[in-house]
């Protein structure tokens, strides 16, 4: 069965430029969370320094996540460039 515009449905496939693309988006949006977090622990290592609390298990959970944002980075630079764009 044909579509009413005469195009090929691809029957719930994807092609594997689309899979390349979308992880890209994928690696971008863990990118951000990641850097999100970053700075949250970020403040709150400063702020137990400044308060003269414990930051050391702070610091080591900022430590953990720049070092998961610096290796997410280095993996995303492999990946092609984004080329979705937003349909309106």
């Amino acid at each position: 069965m044909g579509s009413a515009t005469g195009k090929e449905q691809n029957q719930g496939l994807v092609r594997s430029e689309h899979k390349r693309a979308r992880s890209g988006e994928d690696f971008d949006i863990i990118i951000g969370f990641l850097g999100f977090w970053a700075v949250v622990l970020l403040v709150v290592t400063v702020w137990m320094e400044v308060t003269t609390q414990p930051a050391l298990g702070w610091a080591l959970g900022l430590l953990a996540t720049l070092l998961a944002l610096y290796g997410m980075v280095r993996l995303r630079r492999r990946l092609p460039a984004r080329t979705a764009t937003r349909k309106k």
